[in-house]
């Protein structure tokens, strides 16, 4: 009985800073970070595809790092937050320099040196990234559909950049299929680094691997 009375009571969860020493303990505010974080990336897409369409290709590029900034103020821990960011921005980097160096995607504005992504497609990547984490952190237990999704989502989103003015495909017959494959592969891939590089413990349930040594 003495040992009983002597323990250490449960977290509470209306506690600030349970979450902090408790890393899963959930936190009650997710549900409205993880409506701001997907609403705040369909609009940096917007505003970055729209921009490049219209000749103000910075646009995109300023608003993501304005809402790159505001993403890490609201991490737990920013620092392994902004190790996710600069991975999926150097990835996507290289992803869009390749197709644009092999003549498949043409960007109509933004691009700093010739035969690379333009500089307000890298900015999308970071956009994305900010939400491995918060809105789409349920990806991370689900690689099977983070891979569908990138499949799908992927060359739907280049197809929507051109109608709109941002890109072109010229050969879009063997883009889409690319886009497809590139995409299958870089988003359960960014989802299994995102486990490792998770700045939102108390949005993210913990995986089963997690749960396993606990």
């Amino acid at each position: 009985m003495p040992e009983a009375a002597n323990a250490a009571p449960p977290p509470r969860h209306n506690d600030p800073h349970s979450r902090h020493r408790y890393p899963h303990v959930p936190d009650p505010e997710a549900p409205v970070r993880k409506l701001i974080n997907f609403l705040i990336y369909q609009t940096g897409w917007l505003v970055c595809v729209l921009g490049a369409a219209r000749g103000w290709p910075w646009a995109g590029t300023a608003f993501a790092l304005l809402a790159l900034a505001w993403h890490l103020s609201r991490a737990d821990d920013a620092r392994p937050e902004f190790g996710l960011v600069l991975i999926a921005a150097l990835v996507g980097a290289l992803w869009d320099s390749a197709l644009a160096a092999s003549g498949l995607v043409r960007f109509a504005n933004g691009v700093l040196i010739e035969g690379t992504a333009a500089h307000w497609m890298v900015a999308l990547w970071v956009l994305f990234a900010t939400t491995l984490n918060v809105s789409l952190a349920w990806l991370k237990q689900h690689l099977l559909g983070a891979a569908i999704l990138g499949a799908v989502g992927g060359p739907l989103a280049y197809l929507a950049g051109a109608r709109l003015g941002a890109l072109s495909l010229p050969d879009s017959n063997l883009a889409l299929p690319l886009l497809a494959i590139g995409w299958a592969l870089i988003t359960p891939l960014l989802c299994l680094i995102a486990r490792r590089l998770d700045g939102f413990r108390a949005i993210t349930p913990p995986t089963t691997l997690e749960t396993s040594h606990v």
